[in-house]
């Protein structure tokens, strides 16, 4: 089949999140072809340039969200009139929505309004969608919108939605300079709108988009729904939503509270719109169905990663020094390493031989900064020490990164110590976790985000910011070594079974023929010769409704001869020519000689709903 893979700041380029697991799913599912659509985020994104890409990649489509180039599209009287309807209502969406409050959400109207909520619910969400299409064709008509999106007509109608009665009072309270702000971010995130992606030549030629995260990304795919009906899947490892609520903490309340809105609202839409949702872990599955998401279109598919470079050591756990533990990740506050060297000196206290290795660096000058921090209270906690008077002291605590003699990969760094810790305050899927696995070392975690559903019961987990408990727990397992030895064997045996590449790619080959088997043929292709083209999908992706027709033909192009030949019919006994069963006044039970001949009955005969075939879905363990 052709698929439509959207993404934003992610694949194909090198840097980008999202993006390695993308590669792996197209180089995994080598019998389909792809047609990449990229939104990019920054110029630096830009000149990194794409990684390398495999054969069934046919096409590489982008479009910028960072540059602020006009359209030049100058729209006539009636034009602005439509623009200033659509947007307008659009507005007016936003502005009445209480920050936070979801289309179809619990918990957010009070008892009182039970009863009137799903009504306004469920026409909020389509008003919402109907100014989205509204601006989305008028877009299509005209040429463009990004510069109606920055113009006088757009901040004037935001500034009516938010004066509006019944506004809500943060968008009452939006100055000019907050209307400037919100009017600019939603020009950035309407962009899509103005692509010229939604033609026959386009997204209109695939027979499945998919979004690989919500948000921007699964825009286009809602605009491909809604100009060709081609089906959408959305894909989240992290919930974008939640990362909206927690981004811009500098911005005033009101840029937040309208921008949320948006967000929220379109996140709604695109769950209310796609065929099935993709959840990485019960985290984000969570956050889904709080957002909107029917629960019925919901199958959690975990992220595939690759255990061939941690395969050495996973197989010979033996190997690493029982006294040391091992923090590997990327340093910023997130990842309390603070709450760690305090549980750290607690353990000295039981365990004076034990060692700490923390590996990685930072990504931003935040995390820079917090890693001198760190390095500070390391230094204040753990005086050097020496094994003799003439030897040189040294930390029992040590701050490295990868790619160094002693530390080339990151197997070598979880292979160098028995036991492996993460003590984060805030996390999704913790991959550094599912990699320890993978190498065999029992784990000590913090109870945040996806932690206990990664590991199950192969590790010890603690609450988060509690350094006795994550010092207690790392005691009792570095005096046990069978006890680590158990948990790190069954460790290894989960990752291997739930987390791996194979895993990812056969959960969603399953979900691509599951989707495309509901989905009837939107249009005929014929070939050179004038013949009609099979659907793009493979055979067993395609089970029509009536097989059993004795017009219908399974025919497969230049398959073997026996596909085009009459359907076998189905055989059944003779009801004349049989016997009575043993026990009742027919006689004795007949034997296969004494049956008469079979009696051919057409297959139409046994055309029930019930004997209908079907395509399997397979789903990730939830």
């Amino acid at each position: 089949m052709r698929i439509g893979l959207l993404t934003e700041g992610g694949y194909p380029y090198v840097s980008g999140e999202a993006g390695l697991w993308c590669d792996r799913l197209v180089r995994g599912l080598g019998q389909h072809e792809f047609d990449v659509y990229a939104l990019t985020r920054s110029e630096r994104q830009e000149v990194r340039g794409w990684v390398p890409l495999p054969s069934q990649v046919s096409r590489v489509r982008t479009a910028s969200l960072w540059d602020a180039e006009d359209d030049g599209v100058v729209y006539g009287r009636r034009a602005r009139r439509r623009f200033a309807e659509h947007y307008g209502e659009l507005a007016a969406t936003l502005s009445a929505t209480v920050p936070g409050q979801v289309p179809g959400a619990a918990g957010t109207v009070s008892r009182a309004d039970s009863e009137a909520a799903p009504d306004q619910s469920a026409l909020e969400a389509d008003r919402f969608a109907n100014a989205l299409y509204g601006l989305a064709e008028l877009a299509r008509d005209e040429g463009g919108l990004p510069r109606a999106l920055r113009s006088e007509t757009a901040v004037r109608a935001l500034e009516r939605a938010c004066r509006a009665p019944g506004a809500h009072r943060l968008a009452r309270e939006a100055r000019v300079p907050d209307l400037l702000t919100v009017a600019a971010r939603l020009e950035r995130a309407l962009r899509p709108l103005s692509l010229d992606w939604y033609e026959d030549d386009g997204l209109g030629a695939v027979d499945l988009c998919h979004a690989a995260s919500g948000g921007t990304a699964a825009l286009p795919g809602l605009l491909a729904r809604h100009f060709c009906e081609v089906p959408l899947l959305v894909t989240e490892y992290g919930v974008r939503l939640r990362a909206h609520y927690l981004t811009d903490p500098d911005s005033s309340p009101s840029i937040r509270a309208l921008l949320a809105a948006f967000h929220g609202r379109l996140a709604a839409e695109t769950y209310r719109r796609a065929a099935l949702i993709t959840p990485g872990n019960a985290h984000a599955r969570r956050w889904q169905e709080r957002c909107g998401a029917d629960r019925a279109k919901l199958r959690t598919v975990h992220p595939g990663m690759d255990a061939t470079p941690f395969a050495e050591a996973g197989e010979s756990p033996e190997c690493a020094d029982p006294r040391t533990l091992v923090w590997v990740g990327r340093v910023e506050p997130a990842k309390d390493l603070v709450s760690l060297l305090h549980a750290f000196a607690e353990i000295r206290k039981e365990e004076p031989g034990a060692r700490l290795r923390i590996v990685g660096g930072p990504a931003d000058p935040e995390g820079a900064a917090y890693l001198a921090h760190c390095k500070g209270l390391a230094a204040q906690l753990f005086p050097d020490e020496a094994d003799g008077p003439h030897a040189v002291g040294s930390n029992p605590v040590s701050f490295e990164e990868t790619g160094g003699p002693e530390l080339p990969s990151r197997a070598d760094a979880y292979a160098s110590g028995a036991l492996v810790v993460l003590s984060s305050v805030v996390e999704g899927f913790p991959a550094g976790l599912v990699e320890a696995m993978f190498c065999g070392r029992a784990t000590v975690s913090t109870d945040v985000g996806a932690v206990v559903e990664a590991i199950g019961g192969t590790g010890l987990v603690v609450p988060p910011r509690n350094p006795r408990a994550l010092a207690e727990a790392c005691v009792a397992l570095l005096r046990d070594p069978e006890r680590r030895a158990r948990l790190g064997a069954a460790a290894r045996a989960r990752a291997l079974e739930l987390f791996t590449v194979e895993q990812n790619v056969a959960a969603f080959h399953g979900i691509y023929l599951d989707i495309l088997s509901r989905t009837p043929a939107r249009r005929v292709v014929l070939d050179e010769t004038g013949e009609p083209v099979p659907f793009s999908a493979p055979a067993e992706g395609h089970v029509p409704g009536r097989w059993t027709e004795s017009t219908a033909r399974a025919a497969v192009r230049g398959g073997p001869g026996w596909a085009t030949d009459a359907p076998v019919r189905a055989t059944v006994r003779d009801p004349a020519s049989e016997k009575a069963p043993a026990g009742t006044s027919g006689g004795p039970a007949p034997d296969a000689s004494d049956m008469g001949p079979p009696a051919a009955v057409p297959l139409t005969a046994i055309d029930e709903p019930s004997a209908m075939a079907s395509v399997p879905v397979t789903e990730g363990v939830r």
